[in-house]
């Protein structure tokens, strides 16, 4: 399995792009893979995030380990926060 990140590269929200901006940074610096899922391309993925997040209005960014929902941005800044990254991202 792997880390998937839903994200938007269409949105009018300043907030919402660093939040996204901020995630791709922190995997990418430590190394950890992740396959980034655009939904703004495809209606579908958009379903499965939400349907993933258990959530039929769930925005991007979010969060998951293949089939496995890990969370959403706030989330994530928790976890880096008390230092459970890997455990947030299943690892």
């Amino acid at each position: 399995m792997s880390v998937i990140l839903f994200y938007s590269s269409v949105s009018g929200s300043l907030e919402l792009k660093k939040n996204q901006e901020r995630i791709m940074s922190v995997l990418t610096s430590k190394r950890i893979p992740f396959k980034a899922v655009d939904i703004a391309q495809n209606s579908d993925d958009k379903d499965l995030m939400r349907q993933r997040a258990g959530d039929p209005t769930a925005l991007p960014p979010q969060l998951c380990n293949g089939d496995a929902y890990c969370g959403d941005f706030a989330a994530f800044e928790n976890a880096i926060e008390m230092e459970q990254l890997e455990e947030f991202l299943k690892l």
